[in-house]
């Protein structure tokens, strides 16, 4: 699965697409599979500003 993690501070060049473990629901926990996902302006913003 490729997942998008944030190691470091810095501008959106920060940003690395990786390789991942399928994750795997728990006895109680749900597994939802997301085809998509959003990035509100206030996220871009903030990170951004965080420089």
């Amino acid at each position: 699965m490729r997942a998008v993690q944030i190691t470091r501070t810095g501008d959106p060049e920060v940003l690395d697409v990786v390789d991942v473990a399928e994750p795997e629901a728990g006895p109680c926990p749900k597994l939802y599979d997301v085809s998509a996902a959003g990035v509100n302006f206030a996220d871009t913003h903030h990170r951004l500003s965080a420089n």
